[in-house]
C-alpha cells in the first residue's frame, strides 16, 4: 500500500491517484470512442430509460439539472471523429439519432470510470480507497445524469416525429430546445 507514512508520502499517493484517474479516464475514453456506432445505436440494460426518469422529468424536477448541466465540461469531440454534445447543431432526425447514440457512448465512459473506483482498494488503505470511490461517484454521476436526461428528451422528440418505435412519455418535461 502506498498511502502510509508521513506528509511526503501523502503527497505521493495523491499524485499517484491523480495520475491513475487520468490514465483510467483516457483509457476508457479511447476504448469507448473506438466502439462502432452500431454498438451505441440501441439501448442496453445499462442505458435503458427507467420508469422513474419520466422522460427526463425526474432530472429536471429533483436534480434541477437545467441549472447546472451546461456548466460541466463536454469532451465528446476530444478524439478525432468525436461528437460534441455541447450544442445541438442540427435538428434533423438523422442528427438527433446520432446525438442519442453519442449520449450512450458518453454514459458508458462515465460508468466505466465510476466502476474503476474499487480498484483503489488493491493499492490504498481502506479509508483512502473509500475516498476514491466517493470521488468517482461525485465526479461521474452528474455526467451520467446529463446523458440520460438529454437522451430521454431526444428520444421523446424522435418518437413524436414518428422516427422511432419508442413511446413518448405521458408527462411533458421542461426543456430549452424546441421540439
Amino acid at each position: 500500500m502506498i498511502a502510509t507514512g508521513g506528509p511526503a508520502n501523502t503527497v505521493a499517493w495523491v499524485l499517484w491517484c491523480s495520475g491513475l484517474w487520468f490514465a483510467i479516464g483516457l483509457a476508457t475514453g479511447v476504448v469507448v470512442h473506438l466502439l462502432p456506432l452500431g454498438f451505441v445505436s440501441r439501448d442496453t440494460w445499462i442505458t435503458s430509460t427507467r420508469d422513474f426518469e419520466v422522460g427526463g422529468g425526474w432530472y429536471a424536477r429533483r436534480l434541477r439539472i437545467l441549472r447546472w448541466k451546461d456548466k460541466l465540461p463536454e469532451k465528446g469531440d476530444m478524439f478525432r471523429g468525436g461528437f460534441s454534445k455541447r450544442h445541438l447543431r442540427d435538428r434533423s432526425s438523422a442528427h438527433l439519432t446520432r446525438f442519442v447514440a453519442e449520449t450512450r457512448r458518453a454514459e458508458y465512459v462515465h460508468w466505466m470510470n465510476l466502476g474503476a473506483g474499487p480498484l483503489f482498494f488493491f493499492v490504498l488503505p481502506v479509508w483512502a480507497a473509500w475516498i476514491m470511490v466517493v470521488f468517482a461517484a461525485v465526479v461521474h454521476l452528474p455526467f451520467v445524469c446529463i446523458q440520460r436526461y438529454n437522451r430521454a428528451r431526444l428520444l421523446r422528440t424522435l418518437a413524436r416525429r414518428g422516427d422511432l418505435d419508442v413511446p413518448a412519455p405521458a408527462r411533458a418535461v421542461p426543456h430549452t430546445m424546441p421540439p
